[in-house]
């Protein structure tokens, strides 16, 4: 299943809820999130998955307490 995940790194606040549900967010150099294989562009983070683990993409959106990440099924 193909899935692209984007995070609104000016919203972002680098409190890492997403981080404990789903293992691929890490913490980036400036303090904010990343994505293996992300591409950061105007204030954004964009990543396309094509696997089994959008359940997991779903929990880090849901986690975040300013919903700045935002899971979409391609």
């Amino acid at each position: 299943m193909s899935y692209e995940i984007t995070v609104d790194l000016t919203t972002c606040d680098g409190i890492f809820a997403c981080l404990v549900r789903d293992g691929r967010f890490e913490e980036a150099d400036d303090g904010l999130v990343t994505l293996p294989d992300g591409r950061r562009e105007d204030g954004e983070l964009r990543v396309t998955f094509d696997d089994d683990r959008l359940d997991e993409a779903r929990d880090a959106a849901a986690a975040c307490p300013l919903d700045a990440i935002e899971v979409t099924e391609s």
